[in-house]
C-alpha cells in the first residue's frame, strides 16, 4: 500500500484542501434536507468496486468478494440515501453468502474463484462482524427508509448472530466470538478480534433484540477491552485463557505475523471516535486508548504495527490508517494532530479516480469512508447506537 506521507508545501493544495473539508466537518457545508446528499468517495468507490449485480470486488484478492466488503457497502448506500445500491448489494449477499435468506442463513465470508475455475463460495464459515454490520444496516434502514422487510430480516440475523457467535467467557461476560467454527478450541480457550464489537452496534441491537446478549455485551466491553489492551494500543486478536487472563496472539490459522496491533486494530480506534461520547462506556474506552492520540499527535502518521508492549514496530501505515485515527482525535479534542491526518489523506486522493491512494486498495477507502463521513456529519452514531444521517433531517 501506498505510504501515509505528508505531501503538499504550505499553503499549497493539500492545505487548500484540507481547509475545504474542515469546513464542511465544521458543518458550514450544508445540504438540503429535501433529497437524499451526493457523496463523490461514495460513488467512486462505488464505481471502481461495486459490480452492476452488487458485488463488491476488490481487485487486489484476486478478485474475491468478502461479508465485510458487502456489510461495508451496504452501511455507505444507506448514509448516502442510494436505495439503490443498498438493494442491489443486499440481494446479491442474500443470494450468493446466505443461500437465498438472509434471516435463515449467515453469510459465508469469502466468494471467488474456486481452484477448478468456477466461481463460487469459498469459505462457509460467518464472519460476526460484517454479519453484525449487514444487521444493523438493515435494522436502520427499513427505519430510515420506512421499509419494514429490512428490519424484519435484521433482527432474525440478530437472533442467529446470538445462538452461533456469541459466548459468556469467565473475566469478559458476554462477548461476540469471530465466528462459529475455530474460536473455542476447548474449554479453557477463547479467541477474540476487538474490532469486531463497536460500541454503537451493540447498544442499538439490545433496544431491538432486548432478549439477546447484546446489553451484557456492551457493558462488559470496556472492561475486557482494558485487560485485553494494558498498553493502551489495541491488538489484532486476543486470547483469554482460564486462570491466566488475556493475551494478544497471532490471527488463527496463520502464523506469517507475531501477535500485535495492526490492520484489524486500527478499526477499533475508528469504532471509539465515532461512538457518541454521552454513550454508556464511551468516555472509558476513550481514555483506555488515549495512547494512540497521544503516539499521533507527536508523529506523522499513525503506527502501522505495534506490539502488545506498547513498542512500535513499523511507521509506514497506509493513508487508511491516517483515515482511521482522525474520529478519535477530533472527540478528544485533538484537532491540530486531526488535520495533520487529514492532510495525509487528502494528498493521496488521486484526481483520476478520486480515490485514495493509487492504485486505490479496498481497504484504505472503507476505512476512508467510514472515517470522512462521519467527519463530514454525513452520519452520526446517536448515544443509543440508532443511526442519524444527513440526507434525513
Amino acid at each position: 500500500m501506498a505510504r501515509s506521507a505528508f505531501k503538499g508545501t504550505p499553503g499549497g493544495t493539500a492545505d487548500m484542501k484540507a481547509a475545504i473539508l474542515l469546513a464542511a466537518t465544521l458543518g458550514l457545508c450544508c445540504q438540503s434536507a429535501a433529497r437524499a446528499s451526493s457523496w463523490p468517495l461514495w460513488d467512486h468507490y462505488a464505481a471502481h468496486f461495486l459490480s452492476p449485480q452488487g458485488r463488491v470486488v476488490d481487485p487486489s484478492r484476486n478478485s474475491m468478494t468478502t461479508s465485510e466488503g458487502q456489510s461495508y457497502a451496504m452501511f455507505f448506500a444507506l448514509v448516502a440515501g442510494d436505495n439503490n445500491s443498498f438493494d442491489r448489494i443486499q440481494e446479491w449477499t442474500q443470494d450468493n453468502l446466505a443461500q437465498g435468506d438472509l434471516a435463515k442463513k449467515l453469510p459465508a465470508w469469502s466468494w471467488g474463484q474456486k481452484s477448478d475455475g468456477s466461481w463460487g463460495v469459498l469459505d462457509q464459515n460467518s464472519a460476526s462482524d460484517s454479519d453484525l454490520w449487514v444487521a444493523y444496516s438493515l435494522i436502520e434502514a427499513g427505519e430510515l427508509w420506512s421499509k419494514p422487510g429490512y428490519s424484519r430480516t435484521g433482527k432474525a440475523m440478530l437472533s442467529l448472530i446470538a445462538k452461533n457467535e456469541s459466548a459468556t467467557v469467565p473475566q469478559a461476560g458476554a462477548v461476540l466470538l469471530p465466528g462459529p467454527n475455530g474460536f473455542h478450541p476447548d474449554a479453557d480457550h477463547w479467541v477474540f478480534n476487538p474490532s469486531y464489537m463497536p460500541l454503537p452496534l451493540l447498544l442499538a441491537a439490545r433496544h431491538v433484540d432486548p432478549q439477546g446478549p447484546w446489553s451484557a455485551m456492551a457493558a462488559a466491553l470496556p472492561a475486557w477491552l482494558q485487560q485485553a489492551s494494558p498498553s493502551g494500543f489495541a491488538m489484532d486478536w486476543v486470547e483469554y485463557t482460564s486462570g491466566k487472563g488475556f493475551s494478544a496472539v497471532s490471527e488463527p490459522g496463520t502464523s506469517s505475523r507475531p501477535a500485535c496491533g495492526s490492520y484489524d486494530a486500527i478499526r477499533v480506534y475508528l469504532w471509539v471516535g465515532t461512538t457518541a461520547q454521552d454513550s454508556p462506556g464511551a468516555a472509558s474506552l476513550l481514555h483506555l486508548f488515549a495512547p494512540m492520540s497521544s503516539y499521533v499527535k507527536t508523529h506523522l502518521s499513525p503506527p502501522e504495527v505495534v506490539n502488545p508492549d506498547g513498542t512500535v514496530v513499523s511507521t509506514t501505515a497506509p493513508p487508511g490508517f491516517s483515515a482511521a485515527v482522525m474520529p478519535l482525535l477530533m472527540t478528544s479534542g485533538e484537532k491540530a494532530a486531526a488535520t495533520l491526518q487529514l492532510r495525509n489523506v487528502l494528498a493521496q486522493i488521486e484526481p483520476s479516480t478520486g480515490l485514495v491512494g493509487d492504485p486505490p486498495h479496498y481497504y484504505d477507502q472503507n476505512l476512508a469512508l467510514f472515517a470522512l463521513g462521519w467527519q463530514e456529519q454525513r452520519f452520526r452514531f446517536a448515544p443509543d447506537g440508532t443511526l442519524r444521517v444527513q440526507w434525513k433531517k
